[in-house]
């Protein structure tokens, strides 16, 4: 796999209550990932740019919100895809320090 496609797969952390959370007690983290990235693609990814060993990854899809918008008008927002992702013991990612 390219750098390229591995610099697209991963969009960023999914910041949350629930994520902090997870982080905190489990050694996991949870990221939005493009809707076409597999499972594979997710882990090589995350383990090369963040140069952590992942141990446990599960994936889900996330259905888009039906939002109003002016003058009663109905929108529905995207799909989009997150993945929680679990470090082996000892191992963590530092989001203030990535360049």
């Amino acid at each position: 796999m390219n750098f390229d496609r591995l610099y697209t797969v991963i969009l960023g952390p999914h910041v949350s209550e629930k994520a902090a959370l997870l982080g905190d007690a489990n050694n996991q983290y949870v990221f939005k990932v493009a809707r076409s990235a597999t499972k594979p693609e997710i882990k090589k990814a995350v383990e090369t740019l963040f140069n952590v060993s992942v141990v446990n990854l599960q994936v889900m899809l996330v259905k888009g919100k039906t939002k109003r918008g002016a003058g009663g008008r109905v929108r529905r927002r995207s799909d989009w895809k997150k993945a929680y992702v679990r470090l082996e013991a000892g191992h963590e990612i530092d989001f203030a320090n990535i360049t």
